[in-house]
């Protein structure tokens, strides 16, 4: 086995989010739908931004925040995702950097734009976005560190990237690494169309390559198109190692072997935001996997549990009171 490096080396969407107050004039003005998110070509990522006001930019996307919760938590965490050799892919890097993550993957010199979100907030608090995936989606096999990827205790991949052949065969080539290195691969459902998209390669991908899966209620039912969580359950049993269920409200089920460990919500004044809560807990679930709670599968879905309650605690996916310190009395 390789030396270890890292607790969990993420592969996924990098994308940075940029947010500016906007009127309802703004909205119309641009055919938007208040309060949803659509995805949008290059052109039209131009013209928004270019009217747009003053705006915050900060590093997002579905792994990249639950390696940036790892990081939070006091985790050694590494990422892989494309970014382009512009401004906004040299935010991404910053903020990476910034929190002590390691991203190893080179910018791109050509091709699509780094991928933006760009999110207008409206005096009534509704959030509308627009979605562009730029050069994110062009990641393929080449981008894959194996050296990173047998360094990592877990390699983590954001189930987002599945649309496209070459994010496919590079999740193929990383697991193939990682189990070479006799380390474990991890995978997020990450949406229930995206399952309905891929459901028979999902399954595929699961039951051969994947150790660690997260999945929520909604997710996990459509990956074994059934109507109930028990349904759910016992189809996934025995398809991987270790598969962790969040329910919302209803707190998380983790199932390994003859085990079944029922882990009850963390408890939250005022929910504010529930986006990026599922980052969180695999964010929390797997620092405590990697830090010497394997055996201890219960303790590792309450790290996640109270990661994911810091998150729904205010606006934004990446958390505002450090992890490490949350968990400081209950980590031992």
């Amino acid at each position: 086995m390789s030396d270890t490096r890292f607790d969990v080396i993420g592969i996924g969407n990098a994308i940075v989010d940029v947010l500016s107050h906007a009127d309802d004039a703004f909205i119309e003005r641009h055919a938007m739908t208040k309060g949803t998110m659509a995805l949008i070509d290059a052109d039209t990522a131009d013209r928004l931004y270019a009217d747009m006001g003053s705006a915050i930019e900060c590093s997002g996307g579905s792994a990249a925040n639950t390696i940036a919760g790892l990081a939070s938590m006091g985790g050694q965490g590494a990422f892989i995702g494309k970014v382009k050799d512009d401004q906004l892919g040299g935010v991404f890097r910053h903020d990476m950097d910034a929190i002590g993550v390691h991203f190893p993957t080179a910018p791109a010199a050509q091709g699509p734009a780094t991928a933006r979100c760009l999110i207008s907030v409206t005096p009534d608090a509704e959030r509308t976005m627009n979605t562009f995936l730029g050069a994110c989606v062009e990641l393929g096999p080449a981008e894959v560190d194996a050296q990173a990827i047998q360094a990592a205790k877990v390699t983590y991949l954001e189930g987002y990237l599945w649309d496209k052949d070459e994010a496919k065969e590079a999740f193929i080539a990383a697991s193939q690494a990682a189990h070479e290195a006799g380390r474990e691969v991890s995978l997020s459902l990450s949406d229930p169309f995206c399952v309905d998209r891929h459901r028979e390669s999902f399954l595929e991908l699961v039951e051969h390559h994947v150790d660690i899966l997260f999945a929520n209620e909604d997710e996990i039912l459509s990956l074994y198109k059934v109507e109930t969580f028990d349904e759910a359950l016992q189809n996934v049993r025995g398809h991987c190692k270790i598969a962790a269920l969040t329910r919302s409200a209803k707190g998380s089920v983790v199932l390994s072997g003859d085990e079944v460990h029922v882990v009850d919500a963390e408890n939250v004044d005022k929910v504010i935001d529930t986006t990026g809560a599922g980052d969180a807990y695999a964010a929390g679930f797997l620092f405590g996997y990697t830090n010497g709670h394997a055996q201890d599968l219960a303790h590792c879905a309450r790290l996640g549990s109270i990661a994911a309650a810091e998150i729904i605690s205010h606006f934004g996916a990446r958390p505002e009171t450090p992890l490490n310190e949350l968990v400081a009395d209950i980590f031992g």
